[in-house]
């Protein structure tokens, strides 16, 4: 310990290294529940590449564990520490590089926080859409760890599809530089998309080229009301069919309903078994309001109230992004699950979760993107209770096996982490795993990043 701590000392600022057992075991996980994690044996907030790489030498020559960490929003525990580990906060590293309107990119450290960077780019005429519930928290970094979500994926797609080009500081403290500026590159293997969703496994991301779009105009929300979870899943596949391009389409059930009103008397609709939320971005979005509220009808809405403006529909956004946390009030404790469908399974996977929570006598509220198939459904449970803690980890691993028979996958932007990994191997096969794992060796051969994660 005295030796890794004087080898650190020699190639950082004394403000960057944090060693005060309380401090660093703040640092020890994500918001996962039911992740092991363990004890760091000190905490390393670096500002500049250099820094990184001397963290990364110092470790690769003692042959230290290096666990990278954003803002620790995740939840799959994939930012816990292992026993002895450095855990390296990139939080420091926050500065927008360059922002240019022409090439329509963003130059980024890794420790920008997703809505500070959202609004920098706004004041350009700029739009990056990547924007997971927590925007206001977790870092870039973080989300090109995790190829991280949001809520406009049904149009926009995900972090993968934003990420450029990046820097990357490797086990042994070289620094990579790959994909590119350009709108067009096809050189060589696309050795940017193999980091993003890596967690931080394969190397420790400094610097990040995004691609931007213009600024769409003010998009307008709808809110539908069903009678049941099928019914909302029939209108989001006659929506999808008719080849509308909502920007956003998500889905909330009954309980998450409840829950929202109950945290923030939000005055959504209590009576109703699932609220779909659909919003357009595009030149005429009542056109399309119009049409989807035809096709919601169709499908058996008892009601359906399109925002009268821009207030109201962020208003309705806000009830969306804080059903996690409101979910969080219904227990003690929550177990999020992330499982990706194709849309045409979506009604199934609801009434199978619906099936698993009456099956497991727990309370499980799903919302979802649902434009996307990806279901978030939450397990909430007492954690003091041994009987329910068993049952929330049987119905979570559950939900997950009702996601691959419907041709799913287990995690749609979460990742893989701690919580997941036996999962993984079953979704992967032995092949899949066989090759991921030389994949891993070859960047880290002594299995020195994020050890633990993802096999």
């Amino acid at each position: 310990m005295s030796d890794l701590l004087e080898r650190l000392r020699a190639g950082l600022p004394p403000e960057a290294l944090i060693t005060d057992p309380d401090v660093t075991a703040s640092y020890a996980h994500d918001m996962a529940s039911f992740c092991e994690a363990g004890t760091p044996a000190v905490v390393v907030l670096p500002r500049t590449v250099e820094q990184v790489q001397h963290v990364m030498r110092t470790a690769t020559a003692l042959r230290v564990p290096v666990v990278p960490q954003g803002a620790r929003t995740g939840l799959s525990g994939a930012a816990n520490a292992s026993d002895g580990c450095i855990v390296l906060s990139l939080v420091k590293m926050d500065r927008i590089l360059e922002i240019s309107p022409v090439d329509r990119i963003a130059v980024v450290e890794p420790g920008v926080v997703n809505a500070v960077l959202s609004r920098a780019v706004n004041e350009h005429g700029l739009y990056y859409p990547p924007d997971p519930s927590s925007w206001e928290t977790c870092t870039i970094g973080g989300n090109i760890g995790t190829a991280s979500g949001g809520l406009c994926c049904v149009k926009y797609g995900v972090t993968a599809e934003y990420v450029l080009g990046l820097e990357v500081v490797l086990a042994d403290g070289r620094l990579l530089t790959t994909g590119r500026r350009t709108a067009k590159g096809v050189a060589g293997y696309d050795l940017t998309r193999l980091f993003v969703g890596s967690e931080g496994s394969l190397g420790i991301v400094v610097k990040a080229v995004l691609a931007l779009k213009p600024q769409p105009p003010q998009q307008l929300v709808l809110a539908a009301e069903f009678p049941s979870a099928a019914a909302a899943c029939d209108a989001v596949c006659r929506i999808m069919e008719r080849g509308h391009t909502p920007s956003l389409l998500e889905l909330m059930d009954r309980t998450t309903v409840r829950a929202v009103n109950a945290l923030a008397s939000m005055g959504l609709p209590e009576t109703t078994e699932a609220l779909l939320l659909c919003a357009f971005d595009t030149p005429d979005p009542l056109a399309d309001l119009a049409a989807v509220r035809a096709l919601c009808t169709a499908a058996g809405a008892t009601e359906v109230v399109p925002a009268d403006n821009a207030a109201e529909s962020e208003l309705l956004l806000q009830a969306r992004r804080m059903s996690l946390t409101a979910l969080e009030t219904v227990k003690p404790a929550t177990m999020i699950d992330d499982v990706c469908v194709p849309r045409s399974q979506l009604g199934a996977m609801l009434a199978g979760t619906a099936a698993i929570a009456e099956e497991y006598d727990l309370t499980i509220g799903v919302c979802a993107h649902a434009g996307d198939g990806n279901t978030h459904p939450v397990v909430c449970f007492d954690h003091h209770d041994p009987d329910e803690s068993r049952r929330a980890r049987e119905s979570f691993d559950a939900i997950m096996a009702l996601g691959l028979e419907l041709g799913g996958t287990i995690t749609g932007e979460h990742g893989v982490g701690v919580l997941k990994k036996e999962w993984l191997a079953r979704e992967l096969g032995e092949t899949g795993v066989e090759l991921q794992r030389g994949i891993k060796a070859a960047f880290d051969p002594l299995g020195l990043l994020n050890p633990g994660k993802l096999f």
